[in-house]
């Protein structure tokens, strides 16, 4: 029998798992400061549900299928964005809604890519320009807070949309080009050159190397200047890149991504979209990859009682402590084994609750860094 996990697939236990429950905490916190509401969808969903209009995206092309005892065809999510199209209905605009969980893709296994992540999200259904620079800005403030260096770049998908139309081709081809514009963090200019020929396109990427003020012309740049404007009010720094597309075919205005020197993956991204006639907009943080670049202090007393013979005592001890919102576990082991217990899984307190400790009501408390001690009186 094998037990090792599936490619792809990972454990997380110990501080890793504590690390990342509490970026977590951080965007939850951060989600629902902006007024976003937490949300819960189902893993499982119809296959036709999770495909949709978007077939021919590569994301959709690596779900995972399955069927149940009824032969129907399922699929496992892949994103929260498409679930919005179910839970938006009769909602009142505009609907803030964030969610966090795991989502699936049958795809390659690469350095900060796995097959099963934890995704972030936030949405607006029902959003303006203004939504999307406040977005933004959220997602400045949780990366800051984490402590990891990024930059924001943003372009708009009706723009590239205008300059394929006036400058190279439009028609049939228009969804297959920007697919092949966004290989750009991956493959080099050469080999994206190479492949936008078959589509006689490869001229675009003169287009798009051109200075900020040439894109003036173009009628969609007034839609960057204002995304611009507003993110200037809420003091967030974001450099218009005029190649940047992301994959995704729904997409239909801004788009952005955040990235860092210390990872050649995007950190974050996101965009504006419409979904039963409205319009939406939204960010996506993936887990795994924050927990790579996070530097946050994870500074809480973790107490671990040791009873010497002194079970009922050491628990009435541990009730105590944990009406204080401490967190405690007790060890009824041998003494000798407890403080390599303590050092195993990071316990920074440990107390001895002995007869002595329980006649004089004063517990011995060791700190486990500096090997001080300490006494707690009860």
């Amino acid at each position: 029998m094998k037990t090792e996990t599936v490619k792809g697939f990972n454990d997380y236990i110990g501080d890793e798992a504590l690390k990342r429950s509490e970026i977590k905490k951080v965007l939850a916190d951060a989600f629902l400061k902006y007024g976003f509401n937490p949300v819960e969808t189902p893993i499982v969903e119809y296959e036709e549900f999770v495909k949709g209009n978007n077939e021919q995206d590569e994301a959709i092309s690596d779900i995972f299928k399955l069927s149940d005892k009824g032969d129907r065809k399922l699929a496992l999510r892949y994103e929260f964005t498409f679930q919005l199209k179910r839970i938006m209905n009769n909602m009142k605009l505009p609907f803030r809604r964030y969610e966090m969980g795991e989502v699936f893709r049958d795809e390659p296994v690469s350095r900060n890519r796995y097959r099963q992540f934890v995704q972030c999200d936030a949405d607006v259904v029902g959003s303006s320009v203004k939504d999307e620079a406040e977005i933004l800005k959220m997602t400045s403030e949780v990366l800051t807070k984490l402590g990891i260096d990024f930059v924001v770049y943003f372009n708009n998908r009706k723009l590239l949309n205008e300059i394929l139309e006036q400058e190279v081709v439009g028609g049939k081809n228009k969804k297959d080009i920007i697919r092949e514009i966004d290989k750009l963090d991956n493959l080099s200019e050469k080999e994206v050159r190479a492949n936008l020929k078959k589509y006689n396109a490869e001229k675009i990427l003169d287009v798009l190397k051109k200075p900020k003020n040439y894109f003036e012309k173009y009628d969609s740049f007034s839609e960057i200047k204002m995304l611009e404007d507003y993110c200037k009010v809420y003091g967030v720094k974001a450099e218009f890149q005029p190649f940047l597309a992301r994959g995704l075919s729904y997409y239909n205005g801004s788009v952005w991504e955040i990235k860092t020197n210390k990872m050649r993956e995007t950190i974050t991204a996101g965009g504006s979209y419409e979904f039963n006639s409205v319009q939406c907009t939204g960010i996506s943080f993936g887990l795994d990859r924050l927990s790579s670049l996070a530097k946050i202090k994870i500074e809480k007393d973790k107490y671990l009682i040791i009873s010497l013979d002194e079970d009922k005592q050491a628990i009435n001890l541990a009730k105590k402590l944990r009406g204080k919102n401490k967190i405690v576990s007790i060890f009824y082991g041998k003494p000798s084994k407890a403080l390599e217990y303590a050092n195993s899984y990071s316990y920074n307190k440990v107390i001895f609750v002995g007869e002595k400790e329980v006649k004089a009501k004063k517990f011995k408390v060791k700190d486990m860094k500096s090997g001080k001690e300490s006494l707690l009186k009860i």
